[in-house]
């Protein structure tokens, strides 16, 4: 094998090696690695049969279902590019990313097939071309499993030689015969941006995870965070390249007493969760939690946000043999950081050191200079699984990628024993009175009050000093707040100019998020504006 495995060939393999063995499975459908791999190669067929050939791209849109993992292994077998489609979109967004990335084909959920029809007249996607899995029916939409049923069951023939039916941006020129997904951003900064991921650095972050987390192919991995979001897609690589088994967690919106009793009741060895799961389960009442047997679950992750000390510590009650690690990562550059468990309380704050096989994290001054311990630069990582640069935009991945690094401009200090802290992105800096305040210091200040659930800080526009710090909270159950118990307990924590001048308080579902809840500062400030004008 001249090549890294793509996750066709391990899943082939273990179709191969351990035929009877679970793969993947939901809540009520389970499947072999023998039937994943034979239902991959029918769609694969069956997706060639429409007209589709190697390079296309193919948008998904779908909530989390095992479909995703067939779906992600057929691409692969046929030699199409995966596009993942966020599917919290709306219609004009989801018709965006298909036009950016000129796909070819889409594959929808059966309630998703509204958003897509309310634009299909706007994509560049042929009739005969829109693919609808799940429950029910759809007037335009060829059935998914129809088309499996009707298509052969060996792989198709790929001659590795054959160059790609398409012309790439110049961008992608590189990458282009090892392309496996175009993974686009959440676009909390602006419009989405298609990072090209090969199926070269998809193999190498298996790699480096199994290592890290001393995965083996006893384990298994409970997918909760949308397998439309890289976080989830690398953990599927990870235990599909190991034989293990998946557990995806199929519910629409989560459900903290029902993954509790997931892990309680699956085996699951491990599980990848944002700090607001982790709190849904810990307010959960001891009559719920007292006569689960959380035993087995070795491993818990904790990523996309900080989490207090009294959170971890909670987690580690819950979780009597659970080893907690918190990552930091992106999209772009894979994993870069990771706190380590034995790391955990006493490095609050921090997001670790560099992943495995990584080379040593840089922070520049706008100049390009590396600043000092303690001091706050941009973010430059060095991984071998980094992305190959944004789809059709050679200025945005000039930019991402500079000197043999990468950056998504979070911003971040080095303490002196080399542990990472996340500051906060350049985007997101405010500026008040000619001073530079970044929103997650303040966050960390005001979510340390026992009364805090969640906590959002933007810059809003204000006359005097250009923007005016904003601190929109969500009160936790039972606690009562307001804007003067807040600023007095801000007051001795904080400096006087980074302290918000105002505070809004909203409820938890009010407060806009990505899919895999990080909290959308961009869209706040945008309504928190709208309402002062």
């Amino acid at each position: 094998m001249s090549s890294l495995p793509t996750l066709s060939d391990l899943i082939a393999t273990h179709a191969r090696l351990t035929p009877h063995r679970t793969g993947v499975r939901d809540r009520v459908r389970s499947l072999s690695y023998r039937a994943w791999d034979e239902r991959a190669s029918r769609l694969a067929n069956a997706l060639l049969g429409i007209g589709l050939r190697p390079g296309d791209r193919v948008a998904l849109l779908g909530w989390n279902a095992i479909e995703w993992l067939e779906l992600y292994v057929a691409l692969a077998r046929a030699r199409l590019v995966a596009v993942p489609v966020n599917f919290r979109l709306k219609g004009p967004e989801v018709a965006y990313i298909v036009q950016h990335c000129e796909a070819r084909a889409v594959v929808a959920q059966d309630d998703l097939c509204e958003v897509v029809d309310g634009v299909r007249g706007d994509l560049p996607v042929e009739a005969g071309r829109f693919v609808r899995f799940g429950r029910g029916q759809a007037v335009g939409w060829r059935d998914y499993e129809h088309l499996i049923a009707a298509a052969m069951p060996q792989a198709p023939s790929m001659s590795p030689a054959a160059p790609p039916a398409w012309a790439p941006p110049p961008t992608a020129a590189a990458a282009a015969p090892d392309l496996a997904a175009l993974m686009y951003t959440s676009g909390t900064t602006g419009r989405p941006k298609g990072a090209m991921r090969s199926h070269q650095a998809n193999a190498l972050i298996t790699w480096a995870t199994a290592l890290e987390f001393g995965l083996s192919a006893r384990d298994t991995a409970l997918l909760v965070m949308p397998l439309c979001h890289a976080n989830s897609l690398y953990f599927a690589l990870t235990f599909a390249m190991l034989g293990a088994p998946i557990v995806v967690d199929d519910r629409r919106h989560f459900e903290p007493e029902a993954v509790l009793r997931l892990l309680a009741h699956e085996g699951i060895t491990f599980t990848s969760l944002v700090p607001t799961h982790y709190a849904m389960m810990l307010d959960l009442p001891t009559s719920v939690t007292a006569g689960l047997d959380l035993s087995r679950v070795g491993r818990l992750l904790i990523s996309s946000a900080p989490a207090r000390e009294a959170t971890k510590r909670a987690i580690m009650a819950l979780f009597p043999n659970g080893r907690l690690f918190e990552l930091y990562g992106s999209t772009e550059a894979g994993w870069v950081t990771l706190l380590r468990p034995d790391e955990q309380l006493d490095h609050l704050g921090s997001v670790g050191r560099e992943w495995a096989g990584s080379g040593p994290v840089r922070l520049l001054d706008d100049a390009g200079q590396e600043v000092a311990d303690g001091q706050v630069g941009e973010l430059h990582s060095r991984t071998a699984y980094a992305f190959d640069g944004y789809w059709g935009d050679a200025q945005k991945t000039r930019e991402a990628l500079r000197d043999g690094g990468c950056s998504v401009g979070d911003l971040a200090r080095r303490d002196a024993e080399g542990f990472i802290h996340l500051v906060d992105r350049k985007s997101h800096m405010i500026i008040t009175g000619g001073e530079n305040v970044y929103p997650a210091e303040v966050e960390a200040v005001v979510a340390a009050h026992p009364g805090v659930q969640d906590v959002a800080v933007v810059g809003l526009p204000d006359p005097t000093w250009g923007e005016r710090v904003t601190a929109v909270v969500v009160p936790r159950t039972g606690h009562a707040l307001d804007a003067a118990g807040l600023d007095a307990w801000c007051r001795d924590r904080i400096a006087g100019y980074k302290r918000p001048r105002a505070f809004r308080f909203i409820d938890e579902h009010a407060m806009p998020r990505t899919a895999t809840g990080k909290i959308q500062h961009r869209l706040l400030r945008q309504r928190l504006a709208e309402v002062e004008a």
